[in-house]
């Protein structure tokens, strides 16, 4: 019934998700990424706070101390200048690694990648209806209550924070410049410290529901599984279109050889040997032509083609392919052995029922599938 109606309950597959990750469809949660900037800012503050307050107590106290030669050469653009390049540089690095916070959380989703084409407009962004569908549709809905719920939680951590501080923060301006700049300084750092503490605990329960929702866009349904089964290994059409170029590719100059082959013997799927016997050119019989893997294949679908007998014969194809090349007499040693299969395709030929012979291969003359010795190997 499911898979009548298309309803998507396979788990999407490694390809699925491959695919899906290059388009930029990949696990993404706000909240994380507010999470660490914040943190990633906070620290940033503790820290390098120091450079920026002094930079600011410096610009203040330059900007409030007037003498007779600031009045005589009053110069207001001039102070602007070094106001700003004594503030700018902390600032520009305090939004450097935030953003870069911000990439980073993201990109690991992404698995490191990075789509441009998610930076370009869209039209559905821009439909007034899209986005009334967005705001009141289910998402929008679960979009609300999650901003509800962490306005109530950063707010009840924004007030707790303030409550044995309203009395300190209402006395700056009272005290000395530099004082109370380090007082605010360090209530500004505590505080987005507090509140990383709430974006994070929001973050913890978001990113496993971002999870499942991706999840459930990416499951397939039976069709999208066999189709992309069949784009792995191909449609028979290309199957076969690829064997008949491997076959081509692999059979080379055999064609003429195998329409004069009396017979191939096969090891059976390894190796394939095509052999003729004609008095008035050698005194015993040769091999015409010889393949293993796919070669032996295409030599056996071509047999079959020609009507030319094939014959399994696992050590006496293995000595034949290590012992002789092709347009060679055989070995010696194994005329009897060949010459019993030569006799029994004699009698098929004509008409005959025989039954197939034993033969024996020579023991110094058995080899395994790599050309080893194989003296234990039967015949």
């Amino acid at each position: 019934m499911s898979e009548q109606a298309g309803e998507k309950t396979l788990a999407p597959t490694p390809k699925r998700k491959k695919d899906a990750a290059k388009k930029g469809q990949v696990l993404r949660s706000k909240e994380l990424a507010t999470a660490a900037a914040i943190l990633v800012g906070a620290t940033w503050l503790m820290f390098a706070g120091p450079w920026l307050l002094e930079n600011l107590i410096k610009t203040l106290r330059a900007s409030l101390i007037w003498d007779k030669g600031n009045l005589d050469a009053f110069q207001p653009g001039h102070m602007m200048k070094l106001a700003l390049f004594a503030v700018l540089p902390p600032i520009l690095m305090l939004g450097g690694v935030v953003l870069g916070s911000s990439l980073i959380s993201q990109l690991g989703f992404g698995e490191g990648r990075w789509v441009m084409k998610n930076l370009a407009p869209k039209a559905s962004r821009l439909n007034p209806l899209s986005g009334l569908k967005r705001m009141f549709g289910p998402n929008g809905w679960i979009e609300m209550g999650k901003g509800i719920a962490k306005v109530a939680l950063l707010g009840t951590i924004a007030w707790v924070w303030l409550d044995g501080r309203i009395d300190a923060i209402f006395s700056l301006g009272r005290g000395n410049l530099a004082a109370q700049l380090s007082y605010g300084w360090g209530s500004i750092t505590t505080l987005l410290f507090a509140l990383c503490i709430g974006l994070f605990t929001i973050a913890v329960i978001d990113v496993p529901v971002q999870w499942v929702r991706h999840m459930g866009k990416l499951k397939m349904t039976h069709k999208d599984m066999k189709d992309e089964h069949k784009e792995a290994e191909g449609s028979p059409e290309q199957k076969a279109a690829l064997r008949a170029r491997q076959r081509k590719i692999a059979l080379g100059g055999v064609g003429p050889a195998m329409r004069e082959a009396q017979f191939v013997i096969t090891n059976p799927s390894h190796f394939a040997i095509a052999m003729t016997y004609d008095p008035e050119k050698a005194h015993a019989p040769i091999v015409l032509a010889k393949g293993r893997g796919e070669k032996a294949m295409a030599m056996r679908e071509l047999a079959a083609e020609l009507g030319v007998p094939v014959l399994e014969y696992p050590a006496l194809a293995r000595s034949v392919y290590f012992t002789t090349r092709e347009n060679q007499v055989i070995r010696e040693e194994l005329f009897a052995a060949v010459a019993s299969v030569l006799a029994f395709v004699l009698s098929l030929k004509r008409g005959e029922n025989p039954v197939q012979p034993q033969i024996d291969v020579p023991v110094v003359l058995r080899f395994d599938a790599e050309g080893r010795p194989a003296a234990d190997d039967p015949a």
